[in-house]
């Protein structure tokens, strides 16, 4: 767990997220209360659970991107959801329990990385060699009398390939060699997810089904990055790896619970085929408080899991949740919409901004994208308008008069090298003035 102070937090988040400081102080405290929470002595540990947050707010504002930001300074487990993906017990569709069994899959992908860094020299040594005998085949058979100069003039040969090998003067010929591939349950159940099989039956179904293995004839070159892998795999411990990932997503783990607000309100007695409500809520409920969800890695405990909710809140408002899961997120956080400004900051301050990628994308055709701060302010204000007359969008709005914007620039980019293209107020106006807007609004609208 990052050892990053609140104010460090916020200044990380500055770089890619305008505004809404009343978030990034929220999340900042979180993350290091987890830091804090993990220095307490374990009888204490026990007793202390995250402070889970709602974040109420529109469209692309920056709720999931202060979130996803969050997970990457730390590098946790993190996993996004839409609350209207899942179904209450009993009916067809996944469940709320998959959730944190997709969180120990990201706690899996993070271990093996980490894991893959310390065994990769032993696995390329290993590839090496391997590739070596594939090169330079013994002649002896297993019964074959030993010849001492047979033998010798063998290992001067394989010395001289491994010259050659490690100078990549072999990269182009071929080799044979043998690729294991192995059957997947959802190509049998084809109707059926792997998050909605028995985890035990899983690993049972794994074991039983026989893997497949197949010659491929490869180039050097191919041949040893296949060859890496399969010594990679070989090399580490999957025991160890599952018990690292549950440790690690049960003490570092964030859920992003998206839309949760689609979920709320439904009056009680409702006849509603709608099975994403109420039901998905009681659901939630014991995952938020603390379980034991069984996964194919073993038992994981949720209590200690950051849970972060968020929606608009358009239609209901979060006291139309349940009073028990409301309970379980006593942090709310209001994001507030999108000013002109914030839309001229939003294109000029952030690390990697959307009109830094424009100018990266076209600078690979050789073509030079200015743009100055009068045009900058004119797409701003179109923007804004747009989101003002139309449905309200955020900052994703944007994406869409950029694209429009640079529609003719991205076509003719080809044919445009070695040119230098100013983006200035004139050129914003000539493109996206007022009667083009008016006259062609679906094109802005998603």
């Amino acid at each position: 767990m990052s050892e990053l102070t609140p104010k460090q937090v916020v200044a990380r988040l500055d770089e890619h997220i305008i505004g809404q400081n009343d978030a990034k102080r929220a999340v900042a405290i979180a993350l290091r209360n987890r830091w804090r929470w993990k220095l307490l002595a374990p009888e204490m540990r026990r007793e202390v659970t995250p402070k889970n947050i709602i974040m109420i707010g529109p469209t692309g504002v920056g709720k999931t991107e202060i979130t996803r930001r969050l997970a990457q300074l730390t590098g946790a487990p993190f996993v996004k959801v839409e609350a209207t993906k899942y179904t209450e017990v009993g009916y067809y569709g996944r469940d709320v329990e998959s959730i944190i069994r997709d969180l120990v899959e990201a706690a899996i992908q993070i271990v093996k990385f980490e894991k893959r860094k310390e065994v990769l020299p032993r696995a390329q040594s290993l590839a090496e060699d391997r590739l070596l005998d594939l090169l330079v085949p013994s002649d002896r058979g297993w019964n074959a009398p030993e010849d001492e100069e047979a033998e010798a003039r063998h290992e001067r040969t394989r010395e001289k390939f491994k010259e050659m090998l490690v100078a990549k003067q072999l990269e182009d010929r071929e080799v044979e060699i043998r690729v294991e591939k192995s059957h997947s349950p959802v190509q049998v159940f084809s109707n059926m997810g792997m998050d909605q099989m028995d985890p035990n039956f899983q690993n049972m179904f794994e074991k039983l089904m026989p893997k497949q293995s197949q010659n491929r004839k490869l180039s050097v070159r191919q041949a040893r990055e296949v060859l890496i892998e399969q010594e990679v795999e070989a090399l580490m411990d999957q025991n160890v790896i599952s018990e690292e990932a549950i440790t690690l997503a049960e003490s570092s783990g964030i859920v992003f619970i998206d839309e949760i607000d689609k979920i709320a309100g439904e009056s009680e007695g409702s006849k509603s085929a709608d099975v994403s409500r109420q039901g998905v809520q009681r659901d939630l409920l014991p995952i938020v408080e603390g379980t034991t969800v069984q996964t194919r890695y073993g038992n994981v405990k949720t209590e200690h899991i950051l849970f972060i909710a968020a929606g608009a809140f358009h239609r209901s408002r979060p006291s139309d949740l349940m009073p028990e899961l409301q309970g379980r997120f006593p942090l709310r956080v209001e994001l507030s919409p999108l000013s002109r400004d914030d839309f001229l900051r939003i294109l000029t301050e952030p690390a990697r901004s959307l009109t830094q990628q424009y100018i990266a994308l076209l600078e690979t055709e050789g073509v030079q994208v200015e743009f100055t701060e009068d045009g900058l302010l004119a797409v701003a204000d179109i923007a804004w308008n747009l989101n003002q007359s139309a449905q309200n969008i955020g900052a994703r709005r944007l994406h869409t008069v950029l694209e429009k914007l640079l529609e003719e620039i991205s076509f003719e980019g080809p044919d445009l090298e070695g040119q230098t293209v100013c983006v200035d107020a004139d050129y914003v106006k000539q493109r996206l003035g007022p009667s083009t807007v008016s006259e062609d609004l679906s094109k802005f609208i998603l």
